[in-house]
């Protein structure tokens, strides 16, 4: 055995698990932040005024039961050891259980999916078709057939990503709020939280560091916290008033203020656990299509999960202090946060069940039984909560029926919308028969038109063309979808096809990024871009060669060509600053097709291909073509949709898009800020489209 690898082997384990335990050690904070907080609230809002702390102390043992068996029942059985098995790829939350099932059953409610998405090695990963005879078939089956369970399922998902949302507002008001009142009890002497946080941050951390965090050092300290305040309390019956009962009643005197200290530092880092899921659910709600667009902040280069959004942040700010302001007691925070999180929880435990069958191909007696069981467990305290409903439980509902009414609006909106440019495309015979008419000519660069339809020429164009009949010598539709799955590889990102002849250099290209890739810059996009297209003329198969074709083989067949990085012994799209740079670069082994001289020497453009096999003499010219119109620019063409709601629509239906997804549209991100598109070559085409 080589000594070299072996040692090799053995620094690349050891760096593994010194991983796991960095990320371990960060969870404490980011994951179990807002969950290690709870001893600072649980037995006030539990005595607040409606248990009296008798002399045999039976009231403290048995919420000291209570919370035992609630920690070990729900985070640590139910989380740890079988819902974070259920990940989407790394992936948790909600909506990471809801694309799991759209993958293993064509319940998805994405307006460009395509039959070719399921071509995806992440997409396919772990699938197996379940035996016809099976429940799970019969369950598929069901799914698939009724558009109504469809809608429910997504209803669900979206019901538990509100009230995740709702939780975030929440959870840091109560943590600091609770952290905060020990300094009343210091000066005067000198509930149990699971923030689905766990789930949701599945993302920014792994499975094995998570657990190793949970079972090693949050739960064991969680439990002797709860211990220790039960055994201090049963033992000191006689406190001063309204603080009969409490966290700081356990701290000795002299320990309070540092006590204090600490608690509120730990409150102000547990309330990002909470925060961090929130950004992570809607960004992949987002990017689903179920939420307006937002800016999204990559804050490390190195980890994709690790995201700001700043509206988002300010959002729930302004809504944590009103709440703060509203209640002024953690009795009502409790019962606000305590439905929040139990809803969350009965939503993960239906989709769970779910995915028992039809992911997992589980017997539904198993399924059965895990609703049965947590399903329970969980529906004593959901009802609990709904007693307290107008002692401040009324919160999270009416916070989830904002935010539900602002997804589903946007949702229904971009299916209508994507229905009417779906109906309203045109054909290439189409695009060019108007060219006599309104002497339609092909002028220098390359024009990217923007489009959420994968099929078709989109209306936006033909109108665009009408008024202003000229369009750019290599014509590029571009859509950017987003499919569900967290990522996609580079080798599968672009899929890329001709529409019509090839000599009319109009081509489809197709960009695929999951629900948590980051969108490269405008740079680095467009030489991938250009790239893959090039790599697709030189290697891809032939299309339509003549324009007297059938119109019916306009439907171009499409190949998945990658970016760059991956075919690295393909065409490659080099800058040069002078032209004495690119004479330079030319080698033995490469061979480079270079544009002819222009006006602007100091910006040249070239691809460099591999000299063997020989290229056709076609494929050649059509690359000059590609090389030419990407040196003399690319311009960035976007729809700019003014939607109003079709005559004879019903009053709802006005309400929803006249004014609810119309001032979303206006007032949220548009594409050429999420797709990083520069401004000074934007060209924006209105058009009114009737939903």
């Amino acid at each position: 055995m080589d000594p070299e690898t072996g040692f090799h082997q053995n620094h690349v384990k050891k760096e593994s698990w010194r991983t796991v335990l960095t990320l371990a050690y960060q969870s404490l904070g980011v994951v179990y932040g807002d969950l290690s907080t709870s001893p600072l609230y649980v037995y006030t809002s539990t005595f607040a005024d409606d248990i009296e702390h008798s002399e045999t102390n039976e009231e403290i043992y048995g919420v000291l039961s209570f919370v035992f068996w609630t920690l070990t029942i729900v985070p640590l059985l139910k989380y740890v050891f079988i819902v974070l098995k259920a990940d989407d790829n790394g992936e948790g939350g909600t909506f990471a259980l809801y694309s799991l099932l759209c993958r293993h059953a064509r319940v998805n409610s994405l307006s460009s999916s395509q039959v070719v998405d399921e071509d995806l090695s992440m997409y396919k990963k772990d699938i197996i078709s379940p035996a016809p005879s099976t429940f799970s078939a019969r369950l598929k089956s069901i799914l698939e057939k009724h558009r109504v369970l469809q809608n429910f399922l997504l209803l669900l998902a979206l019901t538990g990503a509100c009230m995740v949302i709702g939780d975030g507002i929440l959870s840091p008001a109560i943590s600091v709020f609770s952290a905060v009142s020990g300094i009343e009890l210091a000066m005067s002497k000198g509930h149990q939280q699971c923030s689905e946080a766990m789930f949701a941050d599945l993302g920014h951390f792994s499975q094995l560091s998570i657990k190793i965090a949970f079972t090693s050092i949050v739960y064991p300290s969680l439990i002797l916290a709860y211990m220790g305040q039960a055994a201090y309390l049963s033992q000191n019956h006689v406190v001063d008033n309204d603080y009969r009962i409490g966290f700081y009643v356990s701290v000795p005197e002299k320990l309070r203020w540092p006590v204090l200290v600490l608690a509120i530092l730990a409150a102000v880092v547990g309330s990002q656990a909470i925060i961090t899921g929130t950004f992570s659910i809607i960004k992949q709600c987002s990017a689903l299509g179920c939420f307006p667009g937002v800016k999204i902040v990559h804050t490390s280069s190195k980890t994709h999960g690790q995201i700001y959004i700043p509206e988002i942040n300010w959002i729930l700010m302004l809504l944590c202090l009103a709440v703060t302001i509203g209640f002024r007691d953690t009795k009502s925070m409790g019962n606000a946060s305590g439905l929040a999180v139990i809803t969350v929880m009965l939503v993960t435990t239906c989709l769970m069940s779910l995915v028992i069958v039809l992911c997992w191909h589980q017997s539904a007696v198993l399924a059965i039984c895990f609703i049965l069981f947590f399903g329970t467990f969980e529906a004593l305290y959901f009802s609990a909560s709904l007693i307290k409903f107008l002692e401040g439980a009324w919160v999270p509902i009416a916070l989830s029926f904002f935010f539900m009414s602002v997804m589903c609006v946007w949702h229904y909106g971009t299916l209508r919308q994507y229905e009417f440019n779906l109906q309203n495309t045109v054909s290439v015979d189409q695009l060019l028969s108007l060219g006599p008419g309104l002497g339609i000519v092909r002028v220098g660069g390359i024009g990217l038109i923007y489009t959420d339809l994968v099929s078709g020429i989109p209306s936006i164009f033909s109108h665009f063309v009408t008024n202003i009949p000229a369009f750019h010598q290599v014509l590029v539709l571009l859509c950017v979808k987003t499919v569900s799955i967290p990522h996609v590889k580079h080798e599968e990102r672009f899929l890329v096809g001709h529409i019509g002849p090839r000599e009319y250099r109009i081509y489809r290209c197709i960009v695929r990024y999951g629900y948590r890739d980051a969108h490269a810059d405008d740079v680095k996009f467009q030489n991938d871009l250009v790239c893959s297209i090039a790599e697709y003329i030189r290697t891809g198969r032939e299309g339509l060669d003549g324009a007297g074709e059938d119109s019916a083989k306009q439907h171009e067949e499409m190949m998945v060509v990658g970016t760059p990085s991956t075919h690295q012994d393909g065409n490659q799209v080099c800058e040069d600053n002078d032209v004495a740079n690119t004479e330079l670069a030319s080698t033995s082994e490469l061979r480079e097709i270079r544009s002819p001289p222009v006006i602007r020497p100091w910006k040249r453009v070239r691809f460099v291909i591999p000299k063997s096999p020989e290229i056709d003499r076609n494929v050649r010219d059509e690359l000059r073509v590609l090389m030419e119109a990407r040196e003399a620019g690319v311009a960035y063409i976007m729809g700019h949709s003014y939607v109003r709601a079709k005559q004879g629509s019903s009053i709802m239906k006005k309400i929803v898009i006249n004014f609810g997804y119309a001032f979303l549209r206006r007032n949220c991100r548009t594409n050429t800020c999420a797709l990083n598109v520069p401004p000074a070559s934007t060209l924006e085409v209105g058009m009114v489209c009737h939903l």
